[in-house]
């Protein structure tokens, strides 16, 4: 089994829900943080979700509140969250253009 730390960004997520990552086959990722910043001058609200294999759509976070100039920690700390092969991770804005992304994850093949 081969173990990579990886960190996974994406920019200026909007309205649509952005797919931030995607578990590869044959393997298991453990996100280790996940980091959410407001970029914009006004609070925006954000919505964490997974959907699996199965077709779940299942919420880290919703509607949670980033004010001006703060971030979120979804997923830190003592908390992780296993992603099975093929389970996507998707983050949703209510302001166009207004978060940054950082994932931090542990791939386990």
């Amino acid at each position: 089994m081969a173990n990579a730390f990886k960190l996974v960004t994406d920019t200026a997520v909007s309205t649509s829900a952005a797919t931030v990552y995607t578990c590869p086959s044959s393997t298991q990722t453990t996100i280790i943080g996940l980091n959410l910043a407001n970029i914009v001058t006004s609070s925006v609200q954000v919505d964490v979700q997974i959907e699996n294999a199965d077709g779940d759509n299942i919420y880290l976070v919703k509607a949670a509140p980033i004010p001006i100039g703060s971030s979120l920690v979804a997923v830190g700390g003592d908390q992780k969250v296993v992603l099975n092969a093929s389970d996507v991770l998707k983050v949703t804005s209510d302001t166009a253009s207004s978060v940054d992304v950082a994932l931090s994850i542990l791939e386990i093949t």
